[in-house]
């Protein structure tokens, strides 16, 4: 693992090169250290956050002061990885001051190198003002966390992946990476993308396109919820889906172990 920090360029190199870039949705030192020791390339605090870690319904409840406390976390346990930092609901909806004023929190008060801007192509013009300004801005398009909620629309893979099967629907798509690349912005975050839409944005633009939820190898990288490679959460406990890990179990039945040995007057060191 080459110990050199990533950087926006590292991203487009790697792009250039036929070179696919991982990267985890994290918010937290311990699994930030982990992520850097398996040689990832970049960090995303996403707001799913608020639904995940905090038991928020959806991820509009997340705060800008909230999503600022797991950046500091994130920023503090990596000098290597890149770092991307969402930026939460509100600020980008209220208006461009707004959001410039949230976007340089971020960067400031943060430490992250680039911003998430969800459903980046129904405000081009913050791009646009935040590439000015030297700030990176990773534009996430598609059916998005944020949209989806907005729109009531089920926040599922195969649903968008069907919706975006068309070739007419590649077509609106590649029209929006191109502007969003156009209005500056130093990567995409295309959510949902599907083989069809996804190859045809990945081929179209010059940017790294990036993809989670609905992605696939014909993106030219992949960020994955760490709790999802972990199997970390009350869901992953008998689900068949697979995982890189199941820690759900495996905590359940070293928490019920425990509980065992307190119980029978076990000494328990540590």
């Amino acid at each position: 693992m080459s110990h050199e920090a990533v950087t926006v360029a590292t991203l487009q190199k790697m792009k250039n090169e036929g070179k696919k870039s991982a990267g985890f949705v994290a918010w937290d030192y311990p699994t930030t250290r982990f992520a850097d020791m398996a040689g990832a390339d970049f960090i995303s605090i996403g707001d799913s956050v608020g639904a995940n870690l905090w038991g928020h319904s959806n991820p509009l409840q997340v705060t800008l002061d909230e999503i600022l406390v797991c950046c500091k976390a994130v920023r503090r346990a990596t000098t290597r990885m890149l770092v991307s930092c969402d930026m939460p609901y509100g600020p980008l909806q209220e208006g461009l001051d707004s959001a410039m004023k949230a976007a340089v929190r971020i960067i400031k008060e943060g430490g992250a190198d680039m911003i998430k801007l969800d459903a980046a192509a129904d405000f081009p013009d913050a791009v646009r003002a935040m590439t000015r300004a030297g700030i990176p801005v990773f534009a996430q398009f598609g059916l998005t966390p944020q949209t989806a909620m907005r729109f009531g629309i089920p926040y599922s893979a195969q649903n968008s992946a069907n919706a975006q099967a068309s070739a007419e629907a590649a077509k609106k798509l590649v029209e929006e990476a191109l502007m969003l690349e156009e209005a500056g912005a130093v990567a995409l975050d295309f959510t949902n993308s599907g083989p069809v839409a996804g190859e045809a944005v990945t081929k179209a633009v010059k940017i790294p396109c990036i993809g989670g939820f609905g992605g696939g190898p014909w993106l030219d990288g992949r960020v994955r919820l760490a709790q999802t490679v972990l199997g970390y959460g009350e869901k992953w406990i008998d689900s068949k889906t697979p995982t890189y890990f199941n820690t759900a179990r495996g905590t359940i039945d070293a928490f019920s172990a425990l509980v065992a040995d307190v119980r029978a007057g076990k000494q328990i060191l540590g």
